[in-house]
């Protein structure tokens, strides 16, 4: 078969030929008429009103339900293909216009808490955590022992206690401690931050924390580490407005989770804050966050294994002292000596040098120093210097 003119749909005069040519405008519309469906249908796609997802607060009949909305509870039908298959805190799809029940996805009882917490195997050691011995002492006996040893609580005959509070200045290694003993302890470990348990409708707070502790048991040997514990648990005052009332609402559902009716097992928490002094005392009696671990700034020794500590990886000049930095660090925290390691090596860097010296050193405290002194400084103090 041959073309003619060069044209591949134009062949020399020949019933065969002209079969042929039909044959491939043929397929060359079905083609057309197939990208053209596609088309049609991502069009109608974005004309299609969106749907709803609630979940289902009551059944009163195998064709009606109870949806909740942020408005408010409706009785709405239920399509045919899911009649009778309907149940409490299933999570379903609904038409926007008449709110019938279109497809179920699942179950609504507990968040999908994994999108807004860490869950870890830490493998921070107690290596890694300088000057505060007393500290990692008391955290292995209360959260550590309970979950490697339980059988010498039950031979002595007693309860060890729930969980621990961290409180001291922010930088002080709170949550190394927390992240070390999770690790030492083989135990899953689950960290969030306080103002995250806060939502923003009525009782999904309370919600997101029976979630969180319903993934530690799941989890188990487990530890739930609260960081900011201040931001939730502060003093409960008497107050009007809605926001506020909510705060205490997950804050209470928060106190029976840690000691309710439900047993919390292989599950320890650890709360973390800088403002001890605003603390509910509800959240620190017996039962609770019973333990109270104070996390100081570090001493003169507790600096020098600070410093042992972050420049373990790093290569040092022979001139480097770390007794010297300790005292040229009085009164600065775990975070502000790491930062100064970090500034060393940068200005090591800069000229071109692969040993950190003294020097590096001494210009990096001074740099973290106008830092520190800059945050501590209230705000507006210009106007009166």
């Amino acid at each position: 078969m041959s073309v003619k003119n060069g044209n591949p749909y134009e062949y020399e005069d020949s019933d065969s030929n002209i079969r042929v040519r039909s044959l491939t405008l043929e397929e060359e519309n079905e083609l057309l008429r197939d990208s053209l469906r596609e088309l049609q249908e991502e069009l109608e796609k974005f004309r299609r009103p969106p749907l709803i997802v609630s979940s289902v607060v009551d059944v009163i009949s195998p064709e009606k339900v109870v949806v909740r909305l942020n408005s408010g509870d409706f009785c709405v039908n239920v399509a045919k293909e899911l009649v009778g298959k309907l149940e409490p805190d299933d999570r379903v799809i609904l038409e926007q216009r008449s709110l019938t029940v279109l497809e179920k996805i699942g179950k609504s009882k507990y968040f999908d808490v994994t999108k807004f917490v860490i869950v870890e195997k830490p493998k921070v050691s107690w290596k890694d955590i300088g000057g505060l011995e007393e500290q990692i002492r008391e955290i292995r006996e209360v959260i550590e022992l309970p979950l490697t040893k339980p059988q010498v609580f039950e031979k002595v005959g007693i309860t060890p206690p729930k969980g621990v509070l961290l409180y001291g200045p922010p930088g002080t290694g709170k949550t190394l401690l927390a992240k070390a003993v999770a690790a030492n302890s083989n135990a899953t470990f689950i960290e969030v931050v306080g103002s995250e348990l806060v939502q923003k409708f009525i009782g999904e707070g309370a919600k997101f924390v029976k979630s969180i502790f319903q993934l530690a048991r799941e989890k188990a040997p487990s530890i739930v580490f609260i960081d900011e514990l201040d931001s939730i648990a502060a003093k409960r005052i008497e107050v009007g407005t809605s926001g506020e009332r909510e705060v205490q609402r997950t804050f209470m559902q928060l106190l029976a989770e840690i000691d309710g009716f439900k047993p919390l097992g292989n599950v320890k928490v650890i709360g973390a804050t800088n403002r001890l002094d605003i603390l509910d005392p509800a959240i620190l009696r017996p039962g609770r966050l019973d333990r109270l671990i104070h996390v100081p700034k570090p001493n003169f020794e507790g600096r020098v294994e600070i410093f042992r500590i972050h420049t373990r990886k790093m290569n040092l000049a022979d001139d480097v002292s770390f007794e010297k930095l300790s005292h040229f660090t009085d009164g600065m925290t775990g975070a502000d000596i790491k930062a100064i390691c970090t500034e060393a090596g940068y200005f090591a860097i800069r000229n071109n040098r692969t040993k950190v010296t003294m020097e590096d050193f001494e210009n990096a405290i001074e740099k973290v120093k106008k830092k520190v002194k800059k945050n501590e400084r209230p705000e507006h103090s210009w106007m009166y210097s």
